[in-house]
């Protein structure tokens, strides 16, 4: 859960830093804040980290995406934000080196995936999906489906769409009384997933651990297949 504030807290960073900290002005923070409250990101901590991101002296955040390759022959891609590109890339290098993987160049495997938005929304009244999406495939949306979730007790609709789509995505989601849940962008493999033994996979394993595991990593993708 910590990782997970820290995650947001950094986005929610850059969002303020590009747009402002009005979320009347800014839709992408508006999202963030919806996130972070599914998250259950405490009231404060999402309040502190725009008056923080809000201040002149706190760090200037930069995206930055890694490429490499895992042992087996897995592509894996990282995402970071960070504040030290020096520091983020050295230590996402010793992770590859470390498990028998190889960090690559810029576009070496970046290449294998389609960069994607993906909204989780609610709706009070009931919903036609078919109709939803019909609706949707005008505004850049890939796919519209529903999901249970358990812990929540409630059904969600989930929406793929294209990247440069996230903002008239979310506009749609606004005006047409939906309750945004989430928002984020994400990546999907566009090639053949890479089958791996269990040992192969358990070696595999330890290394988006470790990856997962640093500060400055937002997102690990991959070609495994699960």
């Amino acid at each position: 859960m910590a990782k997970t504030f820290t995650k947001i807290g950094k986005e929610i960073t850059i969002a303020v830093k590009q747009g402002g900290p009005d979320v009347t002005g800014n839709p992408r923070l508006r999202s963030l804040i919806a996130t972070a409250r599914s998250e259950n990101m405490p009231k404060e901590n999402i309040e502190r980290a725009i008056k923080r991101a809000s201040e002149k002296d706190q760090a200037d955040y930069k995206e930055v995406v890694l490429e490499g390759r895992a042992p087996h022959g897995v592509a894996v891609l990282v995402e970071c934000t960070t504040d030290n590109n020096n520091r983020t890339v050295a230590n996402v290098r010793s992770y590859f080196t470390k498990f028998g993987g190889s960090l690559g160049t810029s576009g070496s495997v970046e290449y294998m995936f389609d960069r994607k938005c993906f909204f989780r929304m609610k709706s009070s009244n009931p919903v036609d999906m078919e109709e939803l999406e019909l609706e949707l495939i005008d505004y850049g949306v890939d796919e519209v489906f529903e999901e249970y979730d358990e812990e929540k007790d409630e059904k969600v609709i989930c929406v793929y769409g294209e990247f440069t789509a996230y903002n008239n995505i979310q506009k749609f989601i606004e005006d047409n009384g939906y309750e945004l849940v989430s928002a984020e962008f994400t990546r999907l493999p566009n090639c053949e997933l890479k089958e791996c033994s269990e040992e192969e996979r358990a070696g595999i394993d330890k290394l988006l651990e470790k990856l997962e595991e640093d500060e400055d990593v937002q997102n690990v993708y991959h070609t495994m297949k699960e």
